[in-house]
């Protein structure tokens, strides 16, 4: 097991970047679905210097306090939940959300979110939380925080579509600068 708490945070930054954003750092694939062969992956991190036994794999998976990642039923392929600048499709179905999310970001980026709204940039969804205390972790690490409450009610009447995560974080295209409050 992990018995050093920096290994650990480096090792899931690490299979975060690959599993998420940069596969080829260490040359693996990620299929249609972000999935890849554990085995493969557990053989490349040792190659690139990032050495990982299955069962500090499994502890990773399990205890990541985002639940960033999951192993198939049969724990041979592991993937992302959520979060990939790759293409990948999570076969996420609609689902209906609470009436209010939150957003949690950082005061530099207030001015663009005005402007243009909570845009996705490059990955697959913008993020949201249901709860202030999630938001606030995430906004946190970017600056000054602030945070936005999201009138998921309104967008879900005007046809808006969201998804939530395997890690429980909810996820949309877009959200128009109409439907924030700031809170915080």
């Amino acid at each position: 097991m992990f018995t050093d708490e920096k290994k650990l945070k480096r090792t899931s930054k690490f299979l975060s970047l690959v599993l998420r954003h940069k596969p080829q750092t260490i040359a693996i694939t990620l299929d249609e679905n972000g999935w890849t062969d554990v085995e493969v992956l557990m053989k490349q991190l040792d190659a690139f210097q990032h050495p990982i036994t299955f069962q500090e794999l499994e502890f990773l998976v399990k205890n990541n306090n985002k639940k960033r990642f999951a192993f198939n039923e049969d724990k041979t392929k592991i993937r992302a939940n959520q979060g990939h600048s790759v293409n990948v499709d999570l076969n996420l179905q609609p689902i209906t959300p609470p009436s209010i999310l939150y957003h949690g970001t950082a005061e530099k980026f207030l001015n663009s979110i005005k402007e243009k709204g909570l845009i996705k940039k490059n990955r697959h969804h913008v993020h949201l939380s249901a709860d202030i205390e999630t938001a606030r972790s995430v906004g946190q690490r970017h600056g000054k925080l602030i945070i936005f409450e999201v009138n998921t009610q309104e967008m879900m009447e005007r046809g808006v579509l969201f998804f939530k995560s395997e890690n429980n974080v909810w996820l949309t295209d877009t959200v128009p600068f109409h439907f924030l409050k700031q809170i915080d």
